[in-house]
């Protein structure tokens, strides 16, 4: 008897030695892990902090670039280039690039009402652009007539779904609830798979333009090669000096041009730009077209926004950041908007 006893007590202490093995190991485990995830956590917020720092530069930069500039910006100046810059087991990496060297989408808000808006079909999206002798086929135009040019372009020469795009657009950022005639307003978006409502207000970021009635996947990461959204501005000013010959095509809806023909005025600019922009208007092909004075405001040789992308690389840990600065009427650079994450 006392020996089956003593069997009992050795296998509950055996028990017990087990058990606390199995505590212990799982307790070493996940000190490690929290050791690490602590580390993660310390490497990370140190990136984060790096990258704020190269934003702060950069905004000292730019306020030389744009006191010794007179504020004319072009892709000849240093701020241009991108910039690595090595720090403690890392390296932090930075490109400024233009915020204006693309269609503000947010500017049709303010877009004048015309045939463009209404569902009737333009005269300048059933004729044949510029040929590349110069001879123009319209000489006006509108900001809604430019972007419906601008997704026909891009979506297969569609005429018909680039003016729902556009209707659907006008309705989706406007503030009343009555839809245009190719447009949509509440009732389609809750017809949905998983309903929501127009948003009646400026976008706050270009992935809202998915959520548009006619937008394709097929075709929007081309149109999005072209269009940008700028927080709470409804106008639309393009530096000319900063775009490359890849926005050929927005440059050619913008005019009604061939992109071809948009090209050559991109490549036949001044290698420091524009010094004034009625240079630029001075361009034969320009001549010939007669732009008004609605369309003439759509360009510039300024910019008053800037996009700061930053990647910082720090003990093992990466960190994305996305600035848009706003420059003031003292060359000052504030940041609008930051977005985290990679770009």
């Amino acid at each position: 008897m006392i020996r089956h006893q003593r069997g009992a007590a050795l296998l509950v202490v055996l028990f017990i030695v087990a058990l606390v093995s199995i505590i212990a190991t799982q307790m070493g485990v996940s000190l490690q892990l929290q050791g690490q995830r602590t580390a993660n956590i310390k490497a990370q917020n140190q990136a984060q902090w790096f990258a704020l720092g190269a934003e702060h530069y950069a905004t000292i930069a730019m306020k030389e670039v744009l006191n010794l500039s007179n504020g004319v910006i072009h892709l000849n100046q240093p701020w241009a280039e991108p910039i690595s810059f090595p720090i403690e087991n890392g390296v932090i990496t930075a490109q400024l690039e233009d915020a204006q060297a693309c269609f503000n989408i947010n500017a049709l808000i303010s877009a004048p009402t015309s045939s463009a808006t209404m569902g009737v079909t333009p005269a300048s999206s059933e004729q044949t652009p510029t040929q590349s002798n110069g001879t123009s086929t319209s000489s006006v135009g509108d900001l809604a007539q430019a972007f419906t040019e601008l997704v026909r372009r891009v979506n297969g020469n569609d005429t018909y779904n680039a003016e729902v795009v556009r209707d659907s657009l006008l309705d989706f950022i406007d503030e009343d609830t009555q839809a245009r005639q190719l447009g949509a307003e509440d009732e389609t978006y809750r017809g949905a798979a998983f309903p929501y409502l127009a948003a009646n207000r400026f976008l706050a970021d270009i992935s809202e333009l998915r959520l548009v009635n006619g937008v394709d996947i097929d075709w929007l990461p081309e149109l999005l090669k072209y269009v940008c959204v700028i927080p709470n501005q409804h106008t639309m000013t393009i530096n000319i000096n900063t775009l490359t010959e890849e926005d050929a095509l927005l440059l050619s809806a913008l005019l009604n041009i061939t992109e071809a023909d948009a090209q050559n005025l991109i490549s036949n600019r001044p290698e420091d730009g524009y010094d004034d922009i009625q240079a630029f208007f001075n361009e034969p092909l320009l001549n010939t077209l007669q732009l008004d004075p609605m369309m003439q405001a759509w360009f510039t040789i300024s910019t008053e926004y800037f996009t700061l992308r930053t990647e910082t690389q720090y003990d093992q840990s990466r960190f994305f950041l996305s600035s848009l600065l706003r420059v003031s009427n003292d060359n000052e650079l504030t940041v609008v908007r930051r977005k985290f994450g990679r770009f």
